[in-house]
């Protein structure tokens, strides 16, 4: 695929909606909602890797209550004509067919790569991956796990979205200050994991989220590694025009 003239790709992750409750969750998801009216004109596609939700399960003929002002507004630019892409997370790793389906977006819960004219991007969320981290990855087979999600699915929505939101917000209690800032690139375990490709196979771009430390660091053999941050504190993304990879934060100019 080429890109357009005139045209960007935009990235973004992590935004977490519904935690860490109603009120705060709304005033960020209204402010997602305007971040991207403001790039629809230039955008050609969009990519959400990973946790747009602190949680997600879709059961049978039931998904989340919520989130209707997002989804109604992923849904306009689809059928607007621009290509959303969407990544799941160690958050809304739990997704079957509703977004594929009602939204036109197709899902992914692998690392993909894709290529804009000669310009190769790798994309995960970033969960799982590189060294270490053995106790989750143990867990995310299990949830993963056809037979798991349908006994989960046994439970009446109100237990079952209930328990999810409860280990959710203990999952992020546990996160430690040591672990919201950059560790170097020997240290970051999906620097590492990029270094790994990039033996087998070049990519201009390792886009990635979950770490939610925004940043862009120098790979080897001129590649870089892309963190996107998150919607939780830093409000940041990445643009893609053509030429360069820009981590911006948005930030809007209050009328008086």
């Amino acid at each position: 695929m080429d890109l357009l003239p005139g045209k960007k790709i935009y990235f973004l992750s992590d935004v977490h909606l519904g935690a860490p409750d109603k009120q705060s969750s709304l005033v960020r998801e209204k402010k997602l909602i305007r971040f991207l009216e403001n790039i629809q004109k230039e955008a050609q596609v969009i990519f959400i890797v990973g946790d747009l939700f602190d949680f997600w399960y879709e059961y049978r003929k039931v998904v989340p209550k919520g989130y209707v002002r997002v989804l109604g507004k992923l849904a306009q630019l689809t059928d607007s004509g621009i290509d959303v892409h969407f990544f799941v997370g160690n958050h809304d790793m739990w997704m079957k067919n509703y977004f594929q389906q009602e939204l036109n977006i197709p899902v992914y819960f692998q690392p993909k790569t894709f290529h804009f004219g000669n310009t190769g991007f790798y994309i995960a969320h970033g969960d799982g991956l590189g060294p270490g981290d053995h106790g989750y990855k143990f867990l995310k087979k299990i949830f993963r796990n056809p037979v798991c999600q349908w006994m989960f699915g046994l439970l009446p929505p109100v237990i079952g979205i209930g328990l999810a939101d409860f280990f959710s917000r203990k999952s992020r209690a546990a996160i430690a200050e040591h672990e919201k800032s950059f560790w170097g690139p020997d240290k970051e375990f999906l620097m590492i994991h990029s270094r790994e490709v990039l033996q087998q196979e070049h990519y201009d771009y390792f886009i990635y989220g979950h770490r939610h430390v925004p940043g862009i660091h120098a790979l080897p053999s001129g590649s870089q590694y892309v963190n996107l941050g998150d919607w939780v504190t830093h409000f940041t993304y990445a643009e893609w025009n053509g030429q360069e990879m820009l981590l911006k934060k948005f930030e809007e100019t209050l009328s008086v």
